[in-house]
């Protein structure tokens, strides 16, 4: 177990898993998209979380994806694998194997399959054994659109007095409960913003930074708003979240992660297919997302 305390404060793209025409995992296009992020001033990457497509793979590519990324991520920056399995025993296991492939932090979603049992105290006893045996921190992952749980403010507050628990990526969106954590937590448990479509509101209430879709085909922008909200350039910032919203929108809750890896075929990144049973886009859709990422000045990459 590790009770290091580091700083997550700071942007984190949250890559697909590109896969080749026979499904197949592409492991250079993770290397040639890593090259691109690698050239903006991010604090890490986020692997095999909900845009990673992870509940689709297996677990020796799992190894093979985090590998691959920790060869082509800067030293000086994290990475941060997703290794949230239905089972304790299965997480903490997967958190070592990704902590030996040079993991610098474990993301775990919430358990759902027994849904109705993940009491409060399931939830605690859970995320605290993993935290005990992990040999890098931990970091809650809150993910009610797809998992149908929303842990509770008083819940996350129980878990996070163990020192290898380091903070919580929240996607709920909810920024009442956001503001609440921040009220029932020490500072050394670190919010993270799960969505580029309400980075401005987390960060007003304590977020320190955001593991965004939106950073992979616009990083610039996203940490351009980080920058205006830590000048308190209020207006700025204000103008361009709002800018921000509908390209957003379209990539994660409109669309999600087939959305997301055609926005980044028609920017010059590799997207590529994605893994049944997630659908491609028809052509109506994509070229709505091309028009989407045209009108919020999501511009081509060149070179």
């Amino acid at each position: 177990m590790s009770e290091q305390v580091f700083s997550l404060e700071g942007i984190f793209p949250p890559i697909p898993t590109p896969f080749n025409s026979e499904g197949e995992v592409a492991l250079n296009a993770i290397k040639d998209n890593l090259k691109y992020l690698n050239q903006f001033d991010l604090r890490g990457i986020v692997v095999l979380g909900s845009n990673g497509e992870f509940v689709l793979l297996k677990e020796e590519e799992k190894l093979e994806v985090l590998k691959t990324a920790r060869e082509s991520i800067p030293s000086d920056r994290l990475l941060i694998a997703g290794v949230g399995c239905q089972s304790t025993d299965q997480t903490i296991e997967l958190s070592r194997k990704a902590a030996n492939v040079g993991a610098d932090a474990a993301l775990v979603i919430t358990p759902s399959y027994y849904r109705s049992r993940m009491t409060s105290e399931a939830m605690s006893r859970h995320y605290r054994s993993i935290a005990e045996s992990s040999p890098i921190p931990v970091i809650i992952y809150n993910m009610p659109a797809c998992t149908g749980i929303d842990i509770d403010a008083d819940t996350i507050a129980v878990i996070s007095k163990h020192p290898n628990i380091a903070g919580i990526k929240d996607s709920s969106g909810n920024i009442i409960k956001m503001g609440d954590l921040r009220r029932l937590t020490d500072i050394h448990f670190q919010i993270l913003a799960g969505s580029a479509s309400f980075f401005l509101p987390a960060l007003s209430v304590g977020a320190v930074g955001g593991v965004m879709a939106l950073a992979n085909i616009a990083p610039g922008q996203c940490l351009a708003l980080h920058n205006h909200f830590l000048r308190g350039e209020w207006e700025q910032a204000r103008d361009l979240q709002i800018r921000l919203i509908p390209v957003n929108t379209a990539i994660t809750r409109g669309w999600g992660v087939p959305a997301l890896k055609a926005a980044m075929d028609v920017l010059g990144l590799y997207g590529g297919p994605v893994r049944p049973p997630l659908m491609p886009l028809n052509k109506e859709i994509r070229d709505r997302v091309e028009a989407i990422l045209r009108e919020g000045g999501i511009e081509k990459i060149m070179g």
